[in-house]
This record gives structure tokens, sequence and C-alpha cells, in this order.
């Protein structure tokens, strides 16, 4: 019966959590989406910020069903879990910015459209302070729900953080549709193709190791900073320009690294 419970308390954070978030995104837009390209880059982050109400608040309403005072008290020791290893500190705050940038550097020598932004950027203080400031803000909301409650869930009924962080990342990469549907993405093929890229590519891997992350030090707090360190990377180092063919070969290169990553830690603490 527990288990049983658990299973449906799960489908219904995932079902709350899409459903919160796709209709705020609707409202905020007063139902005008798809968006056009131009618009996407206008109204994109708009959009953003309306979606994160969906982990936060189906993440807050599942725990207190689930578990009522004492889930929400295990969700602050966990918000204020700091007394890990510096060396996490260091892995979730420099690794993602670092592989990225190396990433785009080596692009560079192929066009100069992937020389990264915060190179070029006229103002670099100002984009390291929103990237930072952004990461944070969606950090927290986000994981509220995906590694406050989902996560957590998935890993107690005997799941592998590979299976957990697979599954995860599938409805996470789904729950992203809204933000980067545009009028085009289905009526050709290549448009159809990036849609699919920006949904089902580098976002699962990520996950998978933020999973790992969380089962090694069971802290939601440095699960929200290496959240802030993929926003922050998101935002201040690949070209808002990157469009085409150059955002395909971004988004490839990017996801063959991050699944290299989980190869990386795959084995014996990932399989168990």
């Amino acid at each position: 019966m527990k288990a049983d419970t658990q299973r449906k308390s799960l489908s219904l954070y995932f079902v709350l959590a899409i459903v919160i978030s796709w209709l705020s995104a609707l409202l905020a837009e007063q139902f005008d989406l798809p968006l056009t390209t131009e618009r996407a880059q206008s109204v994109g982050p708009f959009i953003y910020v309306a979606m994160l109400t969906g982990p936060f608040i189906g993440g807050l309403l599942s725990i207190g069903l689930m578990y009522g005072k004492k889930g929400f008290k295990d969700l602050l020791r966990k918000l204020t879990a700091w007394k890990v290893s510096w060396r996490w500190y260091l892995i979730v705050l420099l690794a993602t910015p670092l592989l990225g940038l190396i990433v785009l550097l080596g692009l560079s020598l192929y066009s100069a459209d992937f020389i990264p932004a915060i190179f070029t950027a006229e103002n670099k203080l100002a984009l390291v302070m929103q990237g930072i400031m952004t990461g944070v803000f969606v950090g927290l909301f986000e994981e509220i729900g995906w590694t406050g409650f989902a996560i957590p869930q998935l890993l107690k009924r005997g799941a592998s953080v590979f299976k957990t962080g697979l599954i995860v990342g599938l409805i996470w990469g789904s729950w992203h549709f809204i933000p980067f549907w545009e009028v085009d993405s289905f009526q050709a093929l290549a448009p159809f193709l990036l849609l699919m890229a920006r949904l089902f590519t580098w976002l699962i891997p990520f996950r998978i190791l933020i999973t790992f992350v969380y089962s090694q030090t069971k802290s939601l707090l440095i699960v929200i900073l290496m959240h802030t360190s993929l926003v922050f990377t998101t935002l201040a180092l690949p070209s808002m320009s990157l469009t085409g063919s150059h955002l395909i070969i971004w988004i490839l290169f990017w996801t063959v690294v991050l699944w290299g990553m989980v190869g990386v830690v795959n084995g014996k603490k990932l399989r168990n």
C-alpha cells in the first residue's frame, strides 16, 4: 500500500508541475502561443519565470500531502545542509561553466560565432550578475520539486541513480516544451529536430548528474547551486545570436560532453 501511495504521489507531482507551469505560461502570454523566433528571444524569459510556479507549488503540495509537517521539516533540513566537503562546492559551482567554456572555445576555432558571450559582452559584470541571480532564483524554485520531492521518491523505491535521473530528466525536458515551442516547430523537419534537441539531449544527462550529486551529499542546497551554475552557463557563455546549424552544433557538442561526464561517474556509485 505504501509503495502504491508513493507511486501515486509521484505521478501527482509530475502532473501538477507540468499543468501548473504550462497554464501559468499560457496565462502570462494570454494564450498567444506558439512564439515566433523574435518573440521567443524577448518574452521567453518571462514565460520561464511563470513556469517556475509548477515545480515549486507542485513540490510543496506533494510534500504536504505525503508527509505533512514532517516533510516540510525534512525539506528545510536539506535546504540548509551546507556541511559537505568543500570539494562538492568547487564541483557544482565550477565544473559546468568550465566545461561549457572549453566546448565553446574549441568550437570558436571553427567559427567566431561560438566565442563565449562573456568575452564579447560590453558589460561583463552585468552579464555575470544576471547569470548568478537568475540561476539562484531558477534553481531554488525548480529544485524544490524535482530534487526536493521527485528524486528522493524514486530513490526510496529502489531506482538506481541512473534510472532516477533518466526518468526525471525526460519529464524535465518535456516540462520545457512551452518556452521552446515556436511557430514552425511542427511545420518542417529542421525546426522540429531543434525542438527535440533542446528538450531531450543535454537536459537528461545533466539531470542524471544532479541525481548523482544529491545521492552523495543529500543536500538540496548543493543541488540548487549546481542548477545555478547551469543557468549561469546557458546565459553567460553561448551567444544569444546562435541559430540554425550553429545552435545545433553547440547543443550536440554540449550533449556529448555531459554524457561523457555521466560516463566518468558511471559504475558502482551510479548503478547502486
